[in-house]
């Protein structure tokens, strides 16, 4: 009798992370309707454990319930991307600002590495891995700021990015580069304690990662 909580509570989170997962691989498409006796088939288990878990995804701004019609994966425009973009200039920047002060922490030092390997003149450049590596980068730096409630407002920020980012290709190589070198500005203030430059060179990053997006989603008008 005392395993079914710990049951119920292993269905719940499984069928988060395994939804979750759906939504931002693309597998389920934006705008597709969800059906929660389709998804209990395809994890295995009772609605009870998928309902909880759109209801947290719809919390997390992954998912849009409408009232008679149904659950939908949630449709990102270029004003959420915006508007994205403008919060993590918020969170991100205060937390270099506050990771400058605190000082660099190992994890964020091991990303440096990474990256600076990455950055050599004749290493070859693998955008999946650079990119990975870049998410490892922002997560250690919010660790590094030490403050655990701009980390959760992260966390939720990055769900919705990691939506938006759906409907556009990975950096080229030379992009890549670029946003390595980026890193590497943000991590040398960290590491040298300058926080008005940590939190500028986070700033430049971002208006320039956007930049780049926007371009992707809005084509130019013809001259």
């Amino acid at each position: 009798m005392n395993q079914k909580p710990t049951t119920v509570a292993l269905d719940r989170d499984t069928t988060y992370a395994a939804l979750k997962s759906l939504l931002l691989s693309g597998e389920i498409a934006p705008g597709e309707a969800l059906s929660e006796r389709a998804l209990s088939e395809r994890f295995g288990v009772s609605r009870t454990p998928v309902r909880e878990a759109i209801r947290t995804l719809a919390n997390d701004g992954l998912l849009e319930i409408v009232p008679m019609r149904g659950t939908f994966v949630k449709q990102l425009s270029v004003s959420d991307l915006r508007e994205i973009h403008e919060a993590r200039l918020a969170l991100e920047g205060m937390a270099a600002w506050l990771a400058a002060q605190r000082g660099a922490t190992p994890a964020l030092r091991e990303c440096a590495d990474r990256l600076r390997a990455m950055a050599a003149p004749r290493a070859r450049v693998d955008v999946d891995a650079a990119q990975q590596v870049g998410w490892q980068f922002h997560e250690a730096m919010f660790a590094a700021a030490n403050n655990a409630r701009l980390l959760d407002m992260y966390h939720g920020l990055r769900v919705q990015n990691g939506l938006a980012l759906q409907r556009i290709p990975h950096y080229d190589p030379k992009r890549t580069r670029e946003a390595i070198r980026e890193h590497l500005a943000i991590f040398d203030a960290i590491a040298e304690g300058r926080p008005d430059d940590a939190q500028r060179a986070v700033w430049d990053h971002l208006n320039h990662a956007l930049q780049v997006r926007l371009k992707t989603l809005v084509p130019s008008s013809p001259a």
